[in-house]
């Protein structure tokens, strides 16, 4: 009668350790789900289905994955001179002699460039301004890299800049802007065709449609 309670208390420690280590594993599901709905167009249903899947997958699959992005901001950086993601200083781009060193392409983010490679129909360089002009979210001119395109533009020989912003109300007003400021130079302005739709991002452009805006760009120029 004396060793029952002893071992009623047993079973209840016993029960309230797996109930810490339950909880510490939802919470840890939980954190994991939190961090995914915090990427771009992730919500928090489709967050959920990506923790779950994880922890379906083998643990070497997981340590690969976990090393690629732990890596991302100990090996990738900006490129000194057209500021998109590089493996080293200046990007293979910049460097490549295969490229049209006279023209040159005004984007808001390196996944802009992305979408133009991806296109195969732009052989020239790239300047990514690091955003588009946005004074009511604080976003204003010497926030961007438009001093470093003045510096680009009174280097290097270019015969042609090429305003790849998208359409939405402030890359129409960075484009006003920089055809301005730029517009008097020895060099054509031009931007890219209204084949693009109002609105949207370039990174959401089809591939045909950017293409076709590329080619068909056109002249601007604000005196």
């Amino acid at each position: 009668r004396a060793l029952k309670p002893a071992k009623d208390e047993w079973h209840e420690s016993e029960a309230a350790s797996a109930e810490v280590a339950r909880l510490r594993d939802a919470r840890m599901v939980e954190d994991l789900v939190d961090a995914l709905s915090r990427l771009p167009t992730i919500g928090k249903k489709s967050a959920w289905r990506l923790a779950l899947h994880l922890l379906e997958r083998p643990r070497e699959e997981l340590d690969h994955l976990s090393g690629c992005i732990s890596s991302l901001k100990s090996s990738i950086t900006l490129c000194k001179r057209c500021f998109n993601y590089s493996t080293a200083e200046v990007c293979e781009t910049c460097l490549s002699p295969a490229r049209d060193s006279s023209l040159l392409c005004v984007v808001e983010k390196p996944m802009d460039v992305f979408a133009f490679e991806k296109s195969g129909a732009y052989r020239g360089l790239y300047h990514v301004l690091g955003g588009v002009l946005s004074p009511l979210n604080g976003v204003t001119a010497d926030k961007l890299r438009i001093a470093q395109l003045k510096d680009r533009l009174s280097r290097e020989n270019i015969r042609e800049l090429i305003l790849g912003l998208g359409s939405s109300a402030e890359a129409e007003t960075t484009c006003v802007y920089l055809a301005r400021l730029f517009s008097h130079g020895p060099y054509r302005v031009t931007r890219l065709a209204r084949g693009v739709p109002a609105g949207i991002e370039l990174e959401y452009v089809d591939q045909i449609t950017l293409d076709n805006a590329l080619h068909e760009r056109t002249d601007i120029s604000y005196k």
